[in-house]
């Protein structure tokens, strides 16, 4: 065991991990609002070139049989979905939008099924 939290070929996001890897789109909306510009930038600006071959790489492998790393890479890149929308779409205004997605709260949505989420 070499001691990675992620697959080999993605060791560019272990700086990333404990702030990014989390779990349910309820945690990751909330980590978005929560976040600085800077902190959604630096992750955006490392993880986006990565998002293709994160996906093919998951693609490739049964879900049931993700282990801890490949897990925390899924987690990830759906976190990517979100901070995706907040740099490319938002920009200089997410921290207006934000506090109307306070009072839009998401508790539950289809990727959340399961553990996987």
């Amino acid at each position: 065991m070499t001691g990675a939290l992620l697959p080999p070929d993605f060791a560019a996001l272990e700086p990333f991990v404990a702030r990014w890897a989390v779990a349910g789109s309820a945690e990751r909306a909330a980590l978005r609002g929560a976040s600085s510009p800077e902190e959604r930038e630096a992750f955006f600006e490392t993880a986006g070139p990565l998002l293709e071959p994160a996906l093919d790489y998951l693609d490739a492998r049964p879900l049931a049989g993700f282990d801890a790393a490949k897990e925390r890479l899924m987690k990830m890149m759906l976190s990517l979905a979100h901070i995706a929308q907040a740099v490319e779409i938002q920009g200089p205004d997410e921290s207006g939008g934000a506090r109307w997605r306070e009072r839009m709260l998401i508790t539950r949505a289809p990727a959340d099924s399961g553990d996987r989420g």
